[in-house]
């Protein structure tokens, strides 16, 4: 059996919705390639909707748009695979996709056996324009068979956007990763919103099956097709550090022929990306203190998931207005199985400013301005 770790690479949607062609995916593809960020993890190059002619054939195949891609699907194919790279595509579980182009709904084997023949690894598989009459998991469960007798080993993204209760049957249908809510746009009340359902989605997850709070938008500072407003970098790096820690897959959003260096340093932290890889990918838990509700505040997040070398990676994230005062980020190594009688603490390394710090008397102190963050990989050590 083919086990995956949280998928990382490019996304045409959020930056080029409609607006996509060959000559786009293929400098993409150059980009990952020259820019080191396929060194880094992401190795993944998907042309999201918009790619199909409106009608099907008359062998009802779906059918590239002849203008966008003169050359083919398997022609693009073939060149990101020659960068080393692996190719996505995308389609809709109902009859038509959400910009209106065929879905796959009744042609899930032919389509299944088109992808599988034009070289395609990964497939995102969205939730619009679908019967009522027939479950959401069924939806799911039939293309997902489709692409395991297609003769070809394809990465399965369930884009449900977490209605109908996908967490409670998404287990069911062979899916490796599932999306979890409604698209992110580039603002800070969007990445908010999805924030504060992310750790309850991620405890559905697991190995081969990573809960998905959708694409990045570092780096696109409010343009391309979701860019309404943009965030500042600090907040990128949150939004960042936060996706890796919860085990979602990593699908750059901007347009990556024209990163800034703020960007690069993003997406290529490696230490952040080592953490979003674990071989284990083991479920993050809340480590919030919570004992006195007068301090208690939903936009303090305080986070954490064992690694598979024994470490702990930790993150404290305010996405509330104000600062945050000593009651609502603090935490005892004892919530993370460390308690007095065991004779160890913590050494904390801030994987962002590389400083380190031993944890003293079992307690973590933290202060966090508004929209800031910190994340740790902590190393358990003697005292």
């Amino acid at each position: 059996m083919k086990v995956y770790k949280p998928p990382m690479g490019w996304n045409s949607w959020n930056t080029f919705a409609r607006n996509i062609d060959e000559k786009l995916i293929m400098e993409s593809a150059d980009t990952l390639v020259e820019t080191g960020l396929a060194d880094c993890g992401y190795n993944y190059i998907v042309i999201d909707d918009c790619w199909a002619l409106k009608e099907r054939d008359e062998n009802g195949k779906l059918v590239p748009d002849p203008e966008k891609f003169p050359h083919g699907i398997k022609y693009v194919s073939d060149y990101i695979h020659s960068r080393g790279l692996k190719f996505g595509m995308y389609s809709c579980a109902g009859t038509l996709t959400c910009a209106g182009f065929p879905g796959s709904y009744q042609h899930e084997f032919d389509d299944a056996a088109s992808f599988a023949k034009w070289g395609v690894d990964f497939l995102k598989y969205d939730y619009c324009f679908r019967p009522t009459t027939v479950p959401g998991d069924i939806l799911y469960k039939r293309m997902s068979i489709a692409l395991k007798n297609s003769g070809r080993d394809i990465l399965f993204s369930a884009c449900s956007w977490g209605a109908d209760e996908t967490r409670e049957w998404i287990g069911e249908t062979g899916s490796h990763m599932w999306r979890t809510t409604g698209d992110i746009w580039d603002n800070w009340e969007s990445l908010k919103k999805l924030s504060k359902v992310g750790l309850e989605n991620a405890k559905y997850g697991g190995i081969s099956r990573f809960a998905d709070m959708d694409m990045l938008i570092v780096g696109m500072c409010g343009n391309g097709n979701v860019g309404l407003g943009g965030c500042n970098f600090e907040e990128y790096k949150m939004h960042f550090s936060l996706w890796a820690l919860l085990n979602s897959p990593l699908m750059i959003g901007c347009d990556i022929r024209n990163m800034s260096d703020e960007t690069k340093q993003i997406l290529m932290n490696k230490e952040v990306i080592a953490i979003n890889q674990d071989e284990e990918s083991n479920v993050p838990f809340n480590i919030k203190f919570t004992k006195v509700a007068a301090h208690k505040n939903d936009d303090i997040m305080l986070y954490a998931k064992m690694l598979s070398n024994g470490d702990y990676a930790i993150g404290a994230f305010n996405f509330s207005d104000d600062e945050t005062n000593f009651w609502q980020t603090n935490f005892t190594t004892e919530k993370l199985g460390l308690d007095e009688a065991t004779g160890k603490t913590l050494l904390m390394k801030d994987v962002w400013t590389n400083e380190t710090e031993t944890v003293k008397n079992g307690i973590i102190r933290l202060s966090l301005k508004p929209h800031t963050f910190k994340l740790f990989r902590a190393k358990v050590v003697d005292k």
